[in-house]
This record gives structure tokens, sequence and C-alpha cells, in this order.
């Protein structure tokens, strides 16, 4: 009852960090909101709390239209959790339940049906079919007031298996009908203005919603110091720049589009897909790639209680930890970076594009390819890339590993099992099987003990070196967020992670 307690506190002050983390419903109404919601407070005794979107709806619950509680973002539990719910989750955020049913779900988790639905309505009260259901009608939603789509292309770009399920999805948890939904303005109750359709054909607009501050400008550099010709460009100038890339997605290819400019709590992209069905899934990854789902709340109330820290998080609030569009790819390029400077690992993976990548149907600006595939690397010679025979092998090895599941890259991946197959690999070592975790797997809590350049950051930092030691275990779960705000101290020239023997962050 505390616990329920100090949530409706969260709900009387209108509190947006707790936006996603739970939701609340009011018996009166029948209506259920996130905790920022600016409609007068509900009594206490009309109020019962949910951690899920997906749980309100199951309990007859319909959404809020005025603060739309189906588009805040994730929570950063399921990011910093490694057990079968978290995994889950992040797993149906990707589209697996869409795409593999829940029988896909729980073999990629290694449990049972049974025992995925059980855990999953017994800490979430939802399983996994109405988690997935949810995120089917938030996508439906957001295409129906921003798209000029027709109404069946929705249902399917959605994930909906047809357009009666969509129709009746709608109706049920928004208490309108499509067309009705589409009719309504964002925000307001009243209906009769429609949206207006995207005016670029075949572009989709989306609002990428994240908490609290946003380091933008930090994020955005780091892309395009390693942003790799041909799949990859920043265009305009700090603070207006725009981030594209290609994506290789499960059933067709995209190219995705963000605004380096904060609007209102979300970043601006655009998607172009060759398959709708891939919405969801190109979403997703566009999220975990600039860490839209962290609760930088929570990361500068941790990391605030250290001296040295304190000052960082104060210089640069709301730094995230970049993940990745595509985890495979991610690996490859780390192996690319070892051994050289970050501007030498962009040089080879621009060799390495243009000679094995697959040319786009149609080049989009400096935008001509897709990231090559694993298995095309692992027979590869690689002689275009003129790197050490060494790390050609090492190349070679991984992208047959990634190509017989032997290493396993996906949102829900096990995050011990896999850093454990990386370092069975020859060519790789702790430091590289750490930088995967924390950005291919999204690990909020890695340390890369010895990376000369948080020692370097300390230094900057005012810290002497044995400070790492003695105090990361208080940083965590954040300490991947500890190392970013560490590469990011203030100095001269900016410092960009190194590691202290013979690998590198080329990527």
């Amino acid at each position: 009852m505390r616990h329920e307690d100090s949530r409706y506190e969260a709900v009387r002050s209108r509190d947006a960090r707790f936006d996603g983390a739970f939701f609340f419903a009011v018996s009166t109404t029948g209506i259920y909101c996130r905790p920022s919601c600016p409609a007068t407070t509900p009594q206490r005794r009309n109020v019962a709390f949910f951690p899920t979107a997906a749980a309100a709806q199951g309990s007859g619950f319909r959404a809020c239209r005025r603060c739309r509680p189906d588009a805040v973002p994730g929570s950063a539990e399921w990011n910093a959790r490694a057990d079968v719910v978290g995994r889950a989750v992040r797993l149906i955020s990707d589209g697996v339940v869409d795409r593999e049913g829940v029988a896909g779900l729980a073999a990629r988790l290694g449990y049972s049906a049974r025992q995925v639905q059980r855990q999953l309505n017994a800490e979430l009260g939802a399983g996994p079919v109405a988690l997935a259901r949810a995120q089917r009608a938030h996508t439906a939603r957001v295409l129906l007031q921003t798209t000029g789509l027709q109404a069946a292309e929705i249902a399917f770009a959605a994930g909906f298996a047809s357009v009666r399920q969509f129709n009746d999805t709608i109706k049920e948890i928004y208490a309108l009908t499509p067309g009705e939904l589409r009719a309504g303005r964002p925000g307001k109750a009243a209906r009769g203005a429609p949206v207006s359709p995207c005016a670029t054909p075949g572009v989709l607009p989306l609002r990428l919603a994240f908490r609290g501050p946003y380091a933008a400008r930090q994020l955005f550099d780091h892309l395009q110091q390693r942003a790799i010709t041909g799949i990859e460009e920043v265009g305009g100038e700090p603070g207006a720049r725009t981030y594209r890339r290609t994506l290789r997605l499960p059933h067709g290819t995209g190219i995705a589009e963000v605004d380096e400019a904060t609007r209102g709590g979300w970043l601006n992209c655009r998607l172009r897909l060759t398959e709708l069905r891939d919405l969801t899934t190109a979403g997703q990854r566009v999220r975990r790639l600039f860490d839209l789902d962290a609760d930088p709340y929570a990361v500068a109330e941790r990391l605030g209680e250290d001296p040295v820290l304190a000052r960082l998080v104060d210089r640069h609030p709301g730094l995230r930890s970049p993940g990745a569009a595509a985890a495979d790819e991610l690996a490859v390029r780390a192996v690319l970076g070892q051994q050289v400077s970050v501007a030498a690992g962009r040089t080879l993976g621009g060799a390495l594009v243009a000679a094995y990548g697959e040319p786009l149907p149609e080049p989009s600006g400096a935008l001509t390819h897709l990231f090559p595939r694993a298995d095309d690397l692992a027979e590869a010679s690689l002689t275009e890339l003129g790197m050490p025979q060494s790390r050609r092998t090492t190349l070679r090895t991984l992208g047959s590993a990634l190509a017989d599941g032997t290493v396993t890259l996906d949102a829900g991946a096990d995050r011990d099992a896999v850093e454990r197959a990386l370092l069975g690999l020859r060519g790789i070592g702790p430091w590289t099987a750490g930088y995967l975790r924390m950005r291919a797997l999204g690990d909020p809590d890695v340390l890369l003990a010895g990376d000369v350049a948080v020692l370097a950051g300390m230094r900057r930092a005012g810290a002497p070196a044995a400070h790492l030691t003695a105090r990361a275990n208080a940083w965590r779960p954040w300490r991947s967020y500890a190392m970013h705000h560490f590469w990011n101290a203030p100095a001269g020239e900016p410092a960009h992670p190194r590691p202290s023997t013979t690998e590198s962050t080329g990527p």
C-alpha cells in the first residue's frame, strides 16, 4: 500500500519522471493515464495502478485521449533487467510475437510458452499477446493520426492479422473507430479536424518520445565521428543535424532519418520502408540506437552521489549511452576498430561496405548500401581491407558465429551467455565483449576496466585512477553512463574510448 501511495503522490504532482514506469486508471471514468496527465487528479479510492498499458487495457480501461499514455517512453527497467521478463519485454518490443508468435518468443528465451506466459502475467499483469497487442494499437494510432495511409495498410503495417482485428482492437482501446480516431486531433478531444497526412509519399513520420533531459549534441557527435560511408551520413550544423542510415529489417529494407533538434520531449524521425510490416521493428531499433528509453533521473540520482561524477552529470544532463540499430553490424565494426583509431575504423568500415555490402535498389543521397550480412563475411577473403591476417580471421570467425547462432545478439539475448560466447572466439577479448554487451545488447551497467579514455577522463575531472576501483560498484546499475560521462569530460580535445591493450573503438 505504501508503494501505491507513493505512486499516487507522483500522480498528484503530475511527475513526468514516472511516465512509462507505471500507469493509473480511474474506475469512475474507465480511463487509464500516464502519471503526468494534466487532467484533474482523481480521488485516491478511485485509482488503480498498472505496470503496463497492456495490463490496464486488459482490465477494461481505455486510453486517455488527452495524455495519450500509449505514447510514453518505455520503462528503463527493461533495459536494466537481465531476467526472462526483461528479455521478453525487449523481444516483444522488437516485434518478435508479431513475426514468430508466442512459441517463437519462448524458443528465443529458452523457456516453454506456458512459463513465459505465467511469468509475464505474474509481474506485468499481461501476457505476451496482450503486450504485443497494446504495441500494435499504439503504432496504428500514430499512423492514423500522422499519415494518409489507408486503414487496411495501417492494419498490416501495425502487425494486425486482419482488418477486422484492427477495427475491433482500436475501438476497444480508444472507444473510437479508426475513422473517428483519425479525425481527432492528437492531444484534444475535439473531432472533425483531420491531421494532415505526411507531405512526402512513402515517408512515415514518427515522434520518438524520451523522458527528462536529452543530451542530443553528444550523441550526434558520437554518431557523426563513426558514420560509415554508404550506410550512414550526418548532415547539417550542430544543433540542427540529421542522422540518416540504412536498415536491414525482417521483411525488407529501410532508411531512417532522425533530427538532432528536440521538440517537447521527442525526436523527430522519418522512416522509408520497403515493407510496412517492418514499422514496429524499425522504430524500436532507432529507439535503441538513441537510448530513448533511458531514465536520466535515476542515472543522475545514482551517479550524482559520486563527488567526481556529480560535476560531469551537471555539465551534461541527460547524457545517453548509444545502442545499436543493427547488433550484428556493430559486432563487425568493433572488430574492424581493433588496434586502430576511430577514423581508421571508419575508413575500414567504408571499404567493407563498398566490397561486400548489398547495394540499395535506388541510392538515397549518400546512402547506397546495406551493411554486409554476417554469412557473407564468413567465407570472404577480406583482402580489400588491408588489415592484418589475424584480424581478417577474427572477422570471418565472428561472421560464422553470428550466422550459425553460436553468438546471438538479439534484443532478448542472455547477456552473460553472449559475453561468454564472444570470449570463446579467437581474437575477441574482454574489452570488445564488454563494448558489445553495452552497445549491441543495451546493457546499462558495463564497466570497461582499464579503458585508457575513461582513466584520461577521470584525470581531467580531477579523480585519481584508484577512484575507478574504489567507487565503481556504487555506480551500479548505471556504470555504462558513468563511462560516457568520463569519455565526455571537458578537455582541449574530445576523448574517444580506447582500450588498455590491443582493442579499440573504431565502431
